[in-house]
């Protein structure tokens, strides 16, 4: 196994493996060009060319840390959209790199620790596990108990995990071209430009233990969610509070509909209610990051990346969603443009822009909603198979660097509620949470 202090030495063979990915590409062109020849329509090649594409990226994305696993994770909102034979390589090799500690020798875990916290940091300690028990993208945790009997998770960042990483969405940003082969409107520059920002923040362990801070105090004895305690923090430690549970991983896989409900549930209230209780949005929106309680609460762990929303939710949001609901369609036009979701000269119809959003309101149109990897994946192909109308319409849209990171948030928060199959109060959330949603008609 590779050593996490190898990643800096290793750039040159994760470099060889990320620049696979556009041979592979190319390669599949030319057989749906063969394809074409034979007598196979140009959409129907395009649709299984885009399929065995997200095939090989997940594949080779899971395999890789750093960087490419970031963009994975940031991407699974494709794994509950694609069909299963294209989202089980990806689901599967993204599953172990959340499940699997990394082999960051002792010795290299002693030295962090001595640099961040003084030689005399094990005197902080009542014990400290040297294995670890979890791994993230740029860090891993040690359970230990605090000298104060406390069970605590200590997380420590990987040495040299900031220039592997700045590293590997370099090579990606050269990449981006690729990933319209998956949707021809997904715009990945803005994308990794969005995630290079949201990196250089989650390296600042100092800055992630201000948000950390500040999540647990706003929802401090809260009934449904759960956020452990700051204990202590350095440039590249943080020790908090340890918090049990069961991963949403493993309610993904196996959990009772009880159970599932009771997570989508909870997480659709933390994605909504954040905002106005906390300023801030939780933007790192993947299974490995929460947990249900003993106690039924919802546990969230991991706030290096955050979006910081001091007024809350934007309110045209609110009031976009609202009027497209209500069928106002000459207000949704004028709200679209004026928000620079339409750019100035683009022209489009308003009943095909309506037709466009609809299915994507269906969760908030009755009490409940029910979410669905088949419900997912029709919305991913009605939004992005070039033989659809939608796609066409869609790629009219522009999405205004502010909404970005809300947006991406909000996709990947929906992917885990299909991944989930839960049914949540999501139109009674957006009503109490969401400015601009209720104001209209309530």
């Amino acid at each position: 196994m590779i050593s996490v202090s190898e990643i800096p030495q290793r750039r040159m063979a994760r470099t060889a493996k990320l620049a696979s990915l556009p041979l592979g590409v190319a390669g599949r062109a030319t057989v749906g060009f063969g394809r074409r020849m034979t007598g196979k329509s140009a959409e129907d090649v395009a649709a299984d060319l885009q399929a065995r594409t997200a095939e090989q990226l997940f594949t080779v994305l899971g395999e890789l840390k750093g960087g490419a696993m970031k963009l994975g994770q940031a991407l699974s909102v494709f794994e509950a959209a694609l069909p299963e034979e294209s989202a089980a390589p990806y689901r599967e090799a993204l599953t172990k790199l959340q499940e699997a500690a990394p082999p960051m020798p002792f010795e290299t875990v002693r030295k962090v620790l001595d640099e961040q916290f003084g030689r005399s940091w094990s005197e902080r300690f009542q014990s400290f596990d040297e294995t670890p028990a979890a791994a993230a993208s740029i860090g891993q945790v040690h359970r230990a108990v605090w000298s104060d009997g406390r069970d605590v998770a200590v997380k420590l960042q990987y040495p040299g995990a900031g220039p592997a990483l700045m590293n590997d969405l370099t090579q990606l940003s050269r990449l981006a071209w690729m990933f319209a082969r998956l949707s021809p409107g997904l715009e990945v520059k803005p994308l990794l430009a969005e995630m290079r920002e949201r990196v250089l923040e989650e390296l600042d362990y100092t800055l992630e233990a201000t948000s950390h801070r500040e999540f647990a105090e706003a929802f401090d004895g809260d009934p449904d969610i759960a956020i452990p305690r700051v204990v202590a923090s350095a440039p590249k430690a943080i020790v908090s509070e340890w918090m049990d549970g069961t991963p949403l991983s493993r309610i993904i896989a196996d959990g009772t509909q009880a159970e599932r409900d009771a997570a989508g549930s909870h997480l659709a209230l933390l994605h909504y209610c954040a905002p106005a209780r906390a300023g801030l949005l939780h933007a790192d929106p993947h299974p490995g990051n929460f947990r249900m309680l003993a106690d039924g609460r919802l546990g969230v762990v991991d706030f290096g990346a955050v979006a910081r929303l001091p007024g809350g939710s934007p309110e045209p949001l609110g009031r976009l969603t609202r009027l497209a609901l209500d069928g106002d369609s000459e207000a949704v036009m004028t709200v679209l443009r004026e928000q620079g979701f339409l750019r100035p000269g683009v022209e489009v119809a308003a009943p095909s822009v309506m037709e466009y959003l609809g299915p994507i309101l269906d969760p908030l149109r009755g009490p409940t909603f029910s979410f669905s990897r088949p419900w997912m994946r029709e919305q991913a192909s009605r939004l992005s198979d070039p033989r659809r109308e939608e796609a066409r319409v869609g790629r009219l849209f522009n999405l205004p660097p502010a909404y970005l990171l809300i947006h991406r948030v909000t996709l990947g928060s929906i992917a885990v509620l299909c991944q989930l199959g839960a049914t949540a109060p999501y139109r009674s959330l957006a009503e109490r949470w969401q400015p601009g949603f209720a104001a209209l008609g309530e």
